[in-house]
């Protein structure tokens, strides 16, 4: 273990560095900076003079999150170069064909590069396929650097476990992953993430093994919720509720609990696709990966589809039907729109000629149409004339609502399509469905 390091970092005599400050990074550089120096890297202007107000883009952090922090905010390299001890958390998504697109990395690995001095360590926290970080990381910081790896500087790998929205499963309050590319490294790795992690540190026995576990986390969650979807497409056809077998099957002790629903965002609807290119690079077919992947994919385009069907069964012509959406973002209580599935639905009702509005508590509607072309309605915008309401995101603010409320909006004969099924047995004056 390098105490040097660890010493220089407590004692303020120099600065652990966060390059990328989404809604991984930037919660990771503030519990740093309230222990050591922190400079925050970023490459986006306008985001870094909202965090020198204190505001948090992503709308994740309050104000108070960045009081008592020792961290300032730029985009120099120069100022960069004051680091020491530099951790990536960069996007890593995928292009239009489902495969990784390591732009991002690569450019801040290169930032990192022209930072790089003798004696520093480099952590990724982006979430990758098992052997990026040495296969596509480490080459572009020695090259642009020009020193080499376990002999000037050291590598090492922790994946983030952030989880946007949720409150109680935080930075500190999650079992940290590390590893590095030898026995120091990953040592003195764990040292410094001990500094802002109470829950307790995990040495992963090597870079690619730390990377697999990330990505299978992601990957495990996807195919499970793959089943349910998939079960919740059989129900339907059986002319039973899903969430009536799951609340059944779940009164024995070792069933696990997940449940139909739309697969968006930056980390189950993505990660997959990391794992399953590279076994295709080494030559085999993940089939159990991209089924799941599939089915979750598809299930934007089935709610519509379905919306289609009941709207012909109550004998209402869908050339003439309204729909009201409600909910925009990728999941539950946040204003991250990235990758929202909820757009599936848009795209296939509007193939369908059918007209609908979009509403949200929380998205931009100005973000919303920049990134699909469909506005966000405001709630004082809304009508009392729609044939069908799909609840597509369960915001707390729709989870105070009452059946009255939803048929205030409706003509009569109505149809409440219930995507996460948390309104069950509470609708009756309209007809009601979900996954």
């Amino acid at each position: 273990m390098n105490t040097s390091i660890i010493n220089k970092l407590k004692n303020k005599e120099t600065s652990l560095a966060l390059i990328g400050l989404g809604y991984v990074g930037l919660p990771i550089a503030l519990a740093f900076s309230k222990k050591i120096k922190v400079i925050g890297f970023d490459i986006n202007e306008q985001r870094l003079e909202m965090m020198r107000n204190k505001i948090d883009p992503s709308g994740e952090l309050d104000s108070s999150e960045f009081e008592n922090c020792d961290i300032s905010f730029t985009s120099s390299i120069d100022e960069l170069k004051k680091a020491s001890f530099f951790i990536v958390a960069v996007p890593t998504p995928i292009d239009i064909y489902n495969l990784p697109d390591l732009k991002p990395l690569k450019a801040a690995s290169t930032s990192v590069g022209k930072a790089l001095k003798k004696g520093d360590y480099v952590v990724f926290e982006s979430t990758v396929y098992p052997g990026c970080t040495e296969e596509d990381c480490i080459p572009i910081l020695e090259n642009v650097s020009g020193l080499k790896v376990k002999t000037d500087f050291k590598v090492g790998y922790s994946p983030e476990r952030i989880n946007p929205g949720d409150k109680e499963h935080t930075l500190s309050k999650i079992i940290k992953v590390v590893s590095g590319c030898d026995d120091e490294s990953v040592n003195t790795i764990a040292e410094v993430y001990k500094l802002v992690v109470e829950a307790g540190i995990y040495k992963a026995t090597s870079i690619k093994v730390a990377e697999a576990a990330k990505i299978i986390e992601n990957t495990q969650r996807d195919l499970n919720i793959a089943l349910m979807n998939e079960l919740s497409i059989i129900c339907d056809k059986l002319g039973i509720n899903t969430y009536d077998v799951l609340e059944a099957a779940g009164t024995k002790w070792n069933f696990l609990k997940f449940y139909p629903g739309l697969v968006g965002g930056h980390c189950i609807g993505v990660d997959p696709y990391y794992l399953t290119y590279k076994a295709k690079k080494l030559g085999h077919n993940p089939g159990v990966i991209l089924s799941g992947r599939y089915i979750n994919d598809n299930m934007g385009a089935y709610i519509a589809q379905k919306t289609v069907k009941l709207l012909i069964e109550q004998g209402k012509n869908i050339k003439d039907s309204k729909v009201l959406i409600m909910g925009a973002t990728f999941k539950e209580n946040v204003d991250d729109i990235r990758n929202s599935k909820v757009v599936d639905i848009l795209n296939e009702l509007r193939s369908f000629g059918i007209s609908f509005d979009v509403t949200d508590p929380r998205a931009s509607s100005e973000d919303f149409e920049h990134e699909y072309g469909y506005s966000i309605l405001s709630e004082k915008n809304i009508r009392n004339d729609y044939d069908v309401i799909i609840l597509a995101v369960i915001h707390k603010e729709y989870t105070q609502l009452d059946a009255s409320y939803f048929q205030s909006l409706c003509k009569d004969d109505a149809i409440f399509i219930d995507v996460k099924g948390i309104f069950r047995r509470k609708i009756d004056s309209m007809r009601y469905w979900s996954l």
